[in-house]
């Protein structure tokens, strides 16, 4: 599971409007049937229509500056193993997305007059989607950039040499073409991955649009804040603030395995992915004392995830040493592709 909030912005600035980001979210149901299309919905209801989600979160924006973000957005995108739980995808992702806001919830050091939070009190619009395109930040992106690179310069020289600019075999340079299209290391059903390819295999994920102020339009619920439990004193009265995203993180990956019942292995958790940041030797230390077949498919998830396996050195000085540093831009990679952990 790979979990992320951020404010949304327009450029330098917070977006004045959810519009933008709405009609981004509508872009898989363009040409489809209306039984086809996945629809925005929320705690209790759904097919919600763009407009609806449109007037409520940008009208649920009271005393809110213009340097202040006016709603969040939080993906959800489950991992390859995880979607592997899932029955129905669509529907089985939507009774999750109900059960995980409640957790969202429950991640906030806030009260309303006196009592805490409840999931009434968030005014929120989730959407499933089930395609991917590879971004240019992806590293099947980068790394195949350098053939992208000299495979342009040669369709520039063949274009020069028809245009009699350039003097040249075009034959031989398009078989040079040929070549580096076949030796570009990412590779999906044959052809060289590039920016905005479509993602192969089950990519379903979730969108969900969460107002920054409260269905009152009163209160300021920011899972932004840099706090996560405190209290300040204003007006005069004791104010709670806060919000615990590694809770968060922690309850949304419960709640997943609850629901689906299922026992995940080390290497999908999200304490694997803290210990690998906070202490790498604990990280390895802790692969290499599972059990074997936990062991076997631990090494068998990360290298699905584009990790390089190696033979890794038993002796704790040496994993240290050794495996860490060779080990440690293969996780990174995974980790950031949304591939691992949260």
């Amino acid at each position: 599971m790979y979990i992320t909030i951020t404010p949304q912005k327009l450029g330098g600035s917070y977006s004045q409007s959810v519009a933008d980001y709405v009609d981004y979210l509508e872009k898989e149901n363009q040409g489809l049937e209306q039984q086809d299309m996945e629809h925005f919905f929320n705690q209790y209801g759904d097919e919600i229509s763009a407009k609806e989600v449109i007037k409520e979160i940008d009208g649920n924006t009271a005393k809110l500056k213009k340097t202040e973000p006016k709603f969040y957005s939080i993906t959800i995108n489950p991992s390859k193993y995880e979607l592997k739980q899932l029955q129905n995808n669509s529907s089985d992702l939507k009774v999750y997305t109900r059960e995980v806001m409640k957790d969202y919830v429950a991640s906030f050091n806030r009260e309303i007059n006196g009592r805490p939070i409840t999931i009434d009190d968030i005014k929120y619009y989730a959407k499933i989607e089930h395609q991917r395109n590879f971004k240019g930040t992806d590293f099947q992106v980068k790394e195949n950039q350098p053939y992208a690179t000299k495979i342009l310069q040669l369709k520039q020289d063949i274009r020069k040499i028809e245009n009699g600019k350039l003097e040249g075999n075009i034959s031989i340079l398009k078989k040079r073409i040929n070549q580096l299209e076949k030796e570009a290391p990412h590779q999906q059903n044959g052809k060289r991955i590039v920016q905005g390819m479509k993602k192969e295999g089950n990519q379903s994920h979730i969108h969900i649009i969460v107002s920054r102020k409260d269905t009152s339009n009163s209160v300021s619920l920011s899972p932004g804040s840099k706090y996560k439990a405190s209290e300040v004193i204003m007006n005069g009265k004791n104010v709670k603030r806060g919000f615990d995203r590694d809770s968060f993180f922690s309850r949304a990956e419960k709640t997943f395995d609850k629901q689906f019942g299922c026992k995940r292995n080390y290497a999908e958790t999200y304490q694997a992915k803290k210990d690998f940041i906070k202490n790498p030797k604990l990280y390895f230390s802790a692969l290499m004392g599972l059990p074997t077949t936990e062991k076997a498919a631990a090494f068998k998830i990360l290298g699905k995830s584009g990790i390089p396996m190696i033979n890794i050195p038993t002796n704790k000085a040496q994993l240290a040493i050794k495996a860490f540093k060779r080990l440690k831009k293969g996780v990174d990679i995974a980790i950031k592709s949304s591939s691992i952990g949260i």
